[in-house]
């Protein structure tokens, strides 16, 4: 969940600051050109002054006047490197810095000259960007008795005021940057904080799934409504758990309490059958019906030690443990002609309960011999696969359709198709019981070309604390 939450907060804190980064970098730049044409402003404000006095091409005692006008448009040029020059209404020149500039034919020179002409100030020039090579053009009129008579223009250069802008983008950059790392680092602690309770949660609850029904979730940390969703499933499970204890405790005490009142009446039938014709058929079938009874209530018995019962888990030989088990039962294999095998490595060492594995494995392998005919193949596989050890039993029987395999190993439950077949359906769920408690697990497929693959998986890692 971090991977598909933590992504959306980047791109949400990153549309933020880009939101405001793109304001203040165009603030920025707006700010630093403003700053020139305001210094150019003034300087074209001072040359007008000056150009007051000389105004008309033809007084006497004005040459004075021009040279100190045109030795502060070079001085002015030479300083700063702009263009300047006061210009007649005809655009002749009466003093410029250098002496061969003219007023630009069009552009932005061309507009300024012409707003200076009536009286207005220049107007704001198109912001410049750091990427491109303008320059600054403003214009200020000369005005002597009302009348406009010349006007001051000045063509300054935008290198220096595009680094400064520059400068004040990388500012910003260097700052977007540190307060996304910061935003990124504050995402990732707060992402961590609202999901480790659903990760406890996603934890404990497969533990339950998986039959530890001990698991609880720690109530401490996370949001207020998460902590809340922790209890109720703390409370949720300790009802589940005392529901299913009290099953267990029923099933017990009734397959227990049933055993002795059953034993008593099949003992009254042994006898009546001695009162009785031998063969009788109706004496034959209640014996029969009596001993099923009583297999189906030690299974029910069995299946609630095997729920109840804490495993001892120690670190086993499989290997040996499934040759050991093939051996037992490879006799009553070859009385049906049934072909047993083992495959895989001698020795592979996984952590289990040695009881409860041998009891699942001979479960597994009756089940694949009572239903697999003569000159058919039973085959146990152990397989060793990472973290977990793998004991796969394959027989060559008539196997299950989709929708059986989706109910195999439930209490009870039996094909349809074998109903002839001995058995009261609580061999697999006892297997299954066995093998959750020392954490591993029991999975069904189809057997290619035919028959049921019956997976066992037993973890090889040490359990936890």
């Amino acid at each position: 969940m971090r991977t598909r939450l933590l992504p959306l907060l980047i791109v949400l804190l990153a549309g933020i600051l880009l939101a405001l980064g793109f304001p203040l970098a165009v603030s920025v730049a707006a700010a630093q050109q403003q700053r020139v044409v305001v210094d150019r402003i003034d300087d074209t404000a001072r040359f007008a002054a000056l150009a007051q006095f000389v105004t008309e091409r033809t007084e006497s005692g004005q040459d004075e006047r021009r040279k100190t006008l045109e030795s502060e448009l070079a001085s002015y040029h030479a300083v700063y490197g702009i263009k300047a020059g006061v210009f007649y209404r005809d655009r002749v020149a009466m003093a410029s810095a250098p002496d061969n500039w003219t007023v630009p034919e069009s552009g932005e020179g061309r507009v300024a000259f012409q707003e200076a002409l009536y009286k207005r100030r220049s107007h704001d020039p198109a912001q410049v960007w750091p990427w491109q090579e303008g320059r600054l053009v403003v214009a200020s009129p000369v005005v002597r008795d009302g009348d406009v008579v010349a006007v001051v223009v000045t063509d300054s250069p935008t290198g220096q005021m595009r680094s400064r802008i520059l400068h004040g983008w990388l500012l910003i950059a260097a700052g977007e940057a540190a307060a996304m790392l910061v935003a990124v680092s504050a995402a990732f602690r707060l992402t961590g904080w609202v999901l480790r309770p659903v990760r406890i949660l996603d934890a404990a609850t497969h533990d339950i799934a998986t039959g530890v029904m001990n698991s609880r979730v720690a109530v401490a940390g996370g949001p207020p409504e998460l902590r809340r969703l922790a209890r109720s499933f703390n409370e949720m499970a300790d009802n589940v758990e005392e529901v299913l204890e009290q099953q267990r405790a029923f099933v017990a005490d009734a397959s227990h309490q049933l055993r002795n009142p059953l034993a008593a009446l099949l003992l009254r039938i042994e006898l009546l059958s001695l009162e009785l014709p031998e063969g009788n058929e109706e004496i034959a079938s209640v014996r029969t019906e009596g001993k099923r009874l009583a297999q189906v209530l030690d299974s029910l018995l069995g299946l609630a030690l095997a729920e109840q019962a804490p495993a001892h888990l120690q670190l086993i030989d499989i290997g040996e443990l499934v040759t050991e088990r093939v051996a037992a039962w490879r006799p009553l294999a070859d009385d049906k002609g049934v072909h047993l095998t083992r495959e895989g490595p001698e020795a592979v060492t996984a952590w289990g309960d040695p009881v409860a594995l041998s009891s699942a494995l001979d479960a597994v392998i009756d089940n694949a011999l009572k239903f697999t005919p003569g000159g058919e193949d039973v085959t146990v596989t152990v397989v060793p696969n990472g973290e977990a050890c793998t004991v796969t039993v394959a027989d060559g029987g008539p196997g299950l359709t989709d929708d059986e395999l989706e109910r195999v190993g439930d209490r009870f439950w039996r094909s349809a198709r074998h109903q002839n077949v001995s058995g009261s359906g609580l061999g697999l769920s006892i297997s299954r019981a066995l093998l959750l408690g020392g954490g591993g697990s029991m999975s069904y497929a189809r057997n290619e070309p035919q028959g049921l693959r019956v997976t066992v998986r037993v973890p090889r890692t040490a359990p936890r604390a």
